[in-house]
């Protein structure tokens, strides 16, 4: 096995509507070459400018549900109609290239990929989980609101999908409190580095 194996990561993101998860992934793909995304799957039609195997990998229905009865994928979801996933063979392909990987996901999809990581050695070994939110219901309304995107009878919903995510933060290895873009991304840099500095993560000292 390749020794540098042992130290990659496979760092799932989850975080209410609002809580800042799109923007963190954003920071902390360009301040950390050796992070990769991975290309998901869906079955709705690509939009202007998306390209295959790029932005998505666009399937039929039939296919993806192919792919779902032969369990290829860690985690999936139907949302408004349209399902998307993430294939176990995108993100083992690119740990075993020594890179780390990052999925920003709900927590529905983050309980699938501990549930699969707990069969499979190589995944629970890079696995680690982390939970963002705002510190309060309150903070998150005042976000939501502030992005000017919904009514006001979205935004109540959001809210309360959001208190049912929140509750589930427990699950997760590490909570972050999502205060400003440079201080998540701050938080989340110090977990990363902790996390390659995990014992059973390094190589011994070489004395």
């Amino acid at each position: 096995m390749n020794p540098a194996a042992n130290n990659v990561l496979l760092i799932v993101l989850s975080a209410p509507s609002g809580g800042g998860k799109t923007t963190l992934c954003q920071q902390l793909l360009a301040a950390n070459a050796n992070v990769a995304r991975v290309v998901t799957c869906t079955t709705r039609a690509p939009r202007g400018g998306e390209r295959e195997g790029a932005d998505y990998f666009f399937l039929t229905k039939e296919v993806f549900q192919q792919k779902v009865a032969t369990n290829q994928f860690l985690e999936h979801a139907n949302v408004y109609g349209n399902f998307y996933g993430t294939l176990k063979a995108e993100v083992l392909t690119k740990l075993r290239a020594g890179r780390d990987v990052l999925l920003a996901i709900d927590v529905q999809g983050a309980a699938s990929v501990r549930a699969i990581a707990q069969q499979d050695e190589e995944l629970r070994r890079s696995l680690m989980t982390v939970f963002l939110t705002p510190e309060s219901a309150a903070v998150l309304e005042q976000r939501l609101r502030n992005r000017g995107e919904d009514e006001p009878e979205v935004v109540q919903k959001r809210l309360a999908v959001a208190r049912q995510e929140v509750a589930q933060w427990a699950h997760f290895d590490y909570l972050i409190y999502s205060t400003s873009v440079a201080e998540d991304l701050r938080r989340m840099q110090a977990v990363l580095d902790a996390e390659k500095m995990r014992r059973a993560r390094v190589m011994p000292p070489n004395f």
